[in-house]
C-alpha cells in the first residue's frame, strides 16, 4: 500500500540529533553522534486547518509566517510595509523576488541584497526558455489572477500562463478546489516565474492528492511539454509521501526518456522535487535518482543593516538515504547505477540514493512573499522546501543548459546510455578548486538533525546557487 501524499512546505518540530561522521561499512548512513538540536523555527507562524492529519488522506504541511502578528486572513500586502524584522527575528527577514534574485542569480545586483518591500521593486531580468510545469493536486480557481497580482505588485513581466487539468484518467472532470493546495500552487507558479520570466508557466492539476492521480499528472506534465514546447523545460513537484516498495517502477515517470522517443529524444526535460520539511529523513519522489532533490536553508542577515551575511541549514530540510533506491549494475529504469552514478564518488558502489542535491531558502522565518487569494485570502510569507523546488527549477531554466536524461553523440551512432545529466553537472563541481566556490555557496552551519558540513551534506546537498554557471 502506497503511503499518503503530503505537500512539502514547512513543518515545525524537533528531530533526533545526530551529526555527519566518518562513514562505516560502505554505507551512506551517518554515524550517530551528539550535536546541536535542529535549527528552531522562529517568528509568528500559523499552521492552516488543511494541515490536520486524516486517516488515508493527504494533508499539507506548510507554515505561514505572519509579518504583523495577525493570523493569515489579516495579513497585509507587502507594498509599503515597514521592516518586519522587529516583529519576528533580528536576523531573518521576509524575502522578495528582488532580494532572492539578488542573492541566487545576481539579478538585480544590490549591496547586501536587502529586501525592498515597495511595489515595483522588481526581480531578476527576463530570461528563460520553453516551459516549467508545476504539478499539484486539486484546483486553484484563482491561479491566473494570483500570478497576475503577484507580478503587478512587484513590477515583474507578465507571465505566459496555462492551466491543464490532468483528468484523462477519468478520476474527475474538473479537479475540485482546495484552499490548502491552492496556496501551494500559487507559490509554485509565482516563484518558477520569478527566476525564468520568459518560460511558459504550466500548472498541471491532478484530480486529487492520491498517488494514482499525482503520478498521472506527472505524465501529463511531461507529455504537455514534449508536445507543445520543443525547447523542453522543467517539471517541479512540491509534494512528497513516504517511500514504498514499488516506487522503482514509477521512477521513469520522472525521466524524459520515457516520453520523447518518438522525436528522437529531442525535448530535454528535468524533474525537481522537494526534499521534505521534517528534518533528517526522506520521501518520494525526492529519492528518485532521475529527480533533482531540493533542500532548504535559512537566510541570515545583519541585525543592523539587514544585509545578507550567510546561509545556514534549515532545521526542517529533508535529507538522508533512501531505503529503496539501491545501487545496481542491471538496468532497471530506476535505482542508482551506471546511468545514475553522480553520488558514486561520495558513497561508493554500495550506496543508496541520498538527498538532497542542492538547496534554496526554505525557512519560514526567511520565507518569501506569496499571493494566494483562495489559499490564504491574499498576501503571506511562506517557507518550506516547496519554495525551493520551483525556484531551483526556475534557476536551472534561466541557466539555459537544456539538460534532460538523454544526450546522444554521433561517435556512438546515437546509442548512448540515458544519464542524470543535471545532477552529474552539479556533483562534478564538488572536486574543483575554483568552479565550486564560484558557482555555489557551501553551507557549513546549522542542523536538520545531521550537522551541515563542508562540501556535500545531508541537509543542503552541494549547497545553494550563486549565479548561473554550473547549473
Amino acid at each position: 500500500m502506497r503511503s499518503a501524499m503530503k505537500v512539502a512546505v514547512a513543518v515545525s518540530f524537533a528531530v533526533s540529533t545526530m551529526a555527519l561522521g566518518q562513514e562505516t561499512g560502505g554505507t551512506n548512513k551517518p554515524v550517530m553522534v551528539p550535536t546541536s538540536e535542529a535549527t528552531p523555527q522562529a517568528g509568528h507562524v500559523y499552521v492552516p486547518a488543511s494541515n490536520r492529519e486524516l486517516p488515508g488522506r493527504a494533508h499539507t504541511t506548510y507554515i505561514i509566517r505572519s509579518t504583523d502578528g495577525n493570523k493569515p486572513a489579516g495579513m497585509k500586502a507587502p507594498t509599503g510595509l515597514s521592516t518586519p524584522g522587529s516583529l519576528v527575528s533580528t536576523t531573518e527577514e521576509a524575502e522578495t523576488p528582488q532580494s532572492l534574485g539578488c542573492l541566487y542569480v545576481k539579478s538585480p545586483n544590490t549591496s547586501g541584497c536587502v529586501p525592498n518591500y515597495n511595489a515595483g521593486s522588481g526581480g531578476p531580468t527576463a530570461a528563460g526558455y520553453g516551459a516549467i510545469a508545476l504539478v499539484d493536486a486539486y484546483d486553484n480557481p484563482d491561479a491566473a489572477s494570483d500570478l497576475q497580482t503577484f507580478d503587478t505588485n512587484w513590477g515583474l513581466p507578465a507571465a505566459t500562463f496555462v492551466k491543464v487539468y490532468a483528468n484523462g484518467n477519468g478520476d474527475c472532470t474538473t479537479p475540485p478546489p482546495d484552499p490548502g493546495w491552492s496556496l501551494e500552487s500559487s507559490m509554485d507558479i509565482e516563484y518558477a516565474h520569478v527566476f525564468a520570466p520568459k518560460a511558459a508557466i504550466v500548472l498541471v492539476e491532478a484530480c486529487s492528492n492520491s498517488w494514482t492521480d499525482l503520478l498521472y499528472a506527472e505524465q501529463v506534465a511531461f507529455n504537455y511539454i514534449v508536445s507543445t514546447y520543443p525547447q523542453g523545460g522543467q517539471v517541479s513537484n512540491s509534494w512528497q509521501g513516504g517511500e514504498f516498495s514499488g516506487q522503482i517502477a514509477d521512477d521513469a515517470l520522472f525521466a524524459d526518456f520515457n516520453y520523447n522517443w518518438a522525436d528522437n529524444y529531442a525535448t530535454p526535460i528535468l524533474a525537481f522535487a522537494s526534499s521534505g520539511d521534517g528534518g533528517y529523513g526522506v520521501g518520494y519522489p525526492s529519492t528518485n535518482p532521475w529527480v533533482i532533490s531540493a533542500g532548504g536553508t535559512s537566510i541570515l542577515r545583519n541585525s543592523s543593516t539587514l544585509k545578507y551575511t550567510s546561509e545556514s541549514c534549515w532545521g526542517g530540510s529533508g535529507g538522508g538515504p533512501s531505503t529503496i533506491e539501491t545501487y545496481t549494475t542491471t538496468w532497471s529504469g530506476g535505482n542508482i547505477g551506471p546511468w545514475a552514478d553522480f553520488q558514486y564518488p561520495i558513497f561508493g558502489q554500495s550506496s543508496v540514493r541520498t538527498t538532497p542535491d542542492f538547496s534554496f531558502d526554505a525557512d519560514p522565518a526567511s520565507g518569501a512573499y506569496v499571493y494566494s487569494l483562495y489559499g490564504m485570502g491574499g498576501w503571506g510569507v511562506v517557507g518550506g522546501t516547496s519554495l525551493a523546488s520551483p525556484s531551483l527549477a526556475g534557476i536551472v531554466n534561466r541557466a539555459g543548459n537544456k539538460l534532460g536524461s538523454v544526450f546522444l553523440t554521433a561517435a556512438t551512432g546515437g546509442g548512448d546510455w540515458f544519464s542524470t545529466w543535471e545532477n552529474n553537472l552539479l556533483y562534478a563541481q564538488l572536486a574543483t578548486a575554483t568552479a565550486y566556490k564560484a558557482n555555489f555557496y557551501d553551507v557549513k552551519t546549522g542542523s536538520n538533525g545531521v550537522s551541515a558540513t563542508s562540501s556535500w551534506d545531508y541537509c543542503t546537498g552541494v549547497g545553494t546557487p550563486r549565479g548561473l554557471l554550473g547549473k
